[in-house]
């Protein structure tokens, strides 16, 4: 049972992007991107960096296969996969002051 919870084995995907927004169509595609992400249950992180904890490595590529499925025609999107481990080491500061990190995300087990 503690290896299935193991802070090796839960995952983090990050979506990093930088979309133009220049034209009508350009700031109409960033909002469907993000409405999509959102949809697929990511959260901001930044304003440009969207976060979904994931209970293994499985679903996170199951997840990373479905932002690539919305991927807007232009600009630059990066996607990376982190264990909760490796999440769990970022260190976020608010100006010069440390901030506390997200919350972790809760499973849901039934048996």
């Amino acid at each position: 049972m503690r290896e299935r919870i193991s802070e090796y084995r839960i995952m983090w995907v990050m979506v990093f992007f930088d979309l133009p927004t220049e034209t009508k169509k350009d700031r109409k595609a960033y909002a469907q991107f993000r409405k999509q992400l959102m949809g697929d249950g990511f959260n901001m992180f930044q304003f440009s960096i969207y976060v979904r904890h994931c209970a293994s490595a499985e679903n996170a590529a199951a997840h990373v296969r479905r932002v690539k499925s919305f991927l807007p025609e232009y600009g630059n999107v990066c996607i990376m996969c982190i264990t909760d481990k490796q999440f769990g080491n970022i260190e976020l500061f608010q100006g010069a002051r440390p901030k506390e990190p997200l919350h972790e995300g809760r499973q849901l087990e039934l048996f």
